[in-house]
């Protein structure tokens, strides 16, 4: 039965000595896991605007390998998900169903404008519950700038817990300078991403 990861009183109903682990592939965010597949969630129209919609954001990571897909629907948590899919260059991803649109990257998104320290709490107790469910587990923390904002005015606030397989549980909190998160019209605030070994090593070129 997979264990759900999803902030923050479903957490600490994880209390089975199964749950301590050093492997996240059974663990979900809103019920959805790594390895599924995107269809059970979206329509493949749904999916393919979506891919024509992001197609230009990561181009200039090893040419556009991945596609973001975002979800939005009445979650029990989080206010909105966004997921990473394997791409071609074409972004018309056609192969066997099996493997057809396998999710390889969740993250949840929950908005606190303008309140850091309110995020930095919640993402704190998140980090409480993580510490107990992965003890083996590598945990760094940084705070560095948010590379979108060239005034050096922004921040990402991060905890990520790395595994021996190379999968990441990553919690943080971005706090954008007010005028340029506005002038780009993005939110900002909690996210906690569960990332695969291949989108991990991808992102690492940021």
């Amino acid at each position: 039965m997979k264990k759900l990861l999803i902030p923050l009183f479903s957490l600490f109903l994880l209390s089975s000595p199964s749950v301590f682990a050093d492997d996240i592939s059974d663990f979900q965010i809103e019920g959805i896991s790594i390895g599924d597949s995107l269809l059970d969630y979206m329509t493949e129209d749904e999916i393919l605007k979506e891919i024509e919609r992001t197609k230009d954001w990561y181009a200039y990571l090893e040419a556009n390998k991945y596609a973001d897909i975002s979800f939005n629907k009445d979650f029990r948590t989080y206010e909105s998900m966004q997921f990473f899919i394997k791409n071609n260059s074409t972004n018309q991803y056609i192969t066997d169903k099996n493997e057809k649109y396998t999710i390889l990257y969740i993250r949840g998104i929950i908005n606190f404008i303008e309140d850091f320290d309110g995020c930095i709490a919640k993402r704190n107790e998140i980090v409480k519950v993580l510490l107990n469910m992965f003890p083996n587990a590598q945990k760094d923390e940084s705070v560095f700038e948010y590379g979108s904002d060239p005034s050096g005015d922004s921040i990402v606030d991060t905890v990520v817990f790395a595994f021996d397989s190379g999968t990441e549980i990553d919690a943080y909190c971005v706090d954008m300078e007010e005028t340029f998160r506005i002038k780009k019209n993005w939110s900002e605030g909690l996210r906690v991403s569960i990332s695969s070994k291949e989108t991990t090593n991808w992102l690492k070129n940021y």
